[in-house]
């Protein structure tokens, strides 16, 4: 849960870094005599500093799904918070971060909404699941 946090943080201080530097550069642009010159980098500034600001928002809303899931909680079916230990994997079901190193063992963090957060969902340890042509055994959910 830890690693996901620094994630998101990760991405929310890139984003407001990158959308402070576009906002910077579109005040900066000097006016020069060419006037479409100066409107179009003021212009393509701000369309730089709406597309971090989207960034922004996407880190943000999973921030806060982050925050709604209970980690600390021993679960036995695959639900939001898990970890699902398989004969392919490890996946901890929360944002999808990608692989994560947690104690020099990768661990996939992935959305319930993702493929694979869906294959899993409600299986219990001994549940078989075919995804992507290949099974999938749970060994443990925890």
């Amino acid at each position: 849960m830890a690693l996901c946090r620094s994630h998101v943080q990760q991405r929310i201080e890139i984003a407001r870094q990158a959308m402070e530097a576009a906002q910077e550069s579109a005040n900066s642009e000097s006016k020069s005599s060419a006037g479409d010159k100066y409107e179009t980098g003021r212009a393509m500034a701000q369309i730089e500093r709406d597309r971090y600001a989207h960034q922004l928002d996407i880190a943000l809303a999973l921030e806060q799904e982050l925050e709604r899931i209970n980690s600390e909680k021993d679960y036995t079916i695959v639900q939001p918070g898990s970890l699902v230990i398989t004969n392919r994997g490890t996946f901890f079901i929360s944002i999808s971060a990608g692989k994560l190193s947690v104690d020099g063992n990768e661990v996939f963090a992935v959305s319930p909404a993702s493929p694979i957060g869906m294959a899993l969902a409600g299986r219990r340890a001994g549940d078989q699941v075919l995804f992507n042509k290949m099974t999938y055994e749970v060994l443990k959910v925890g």
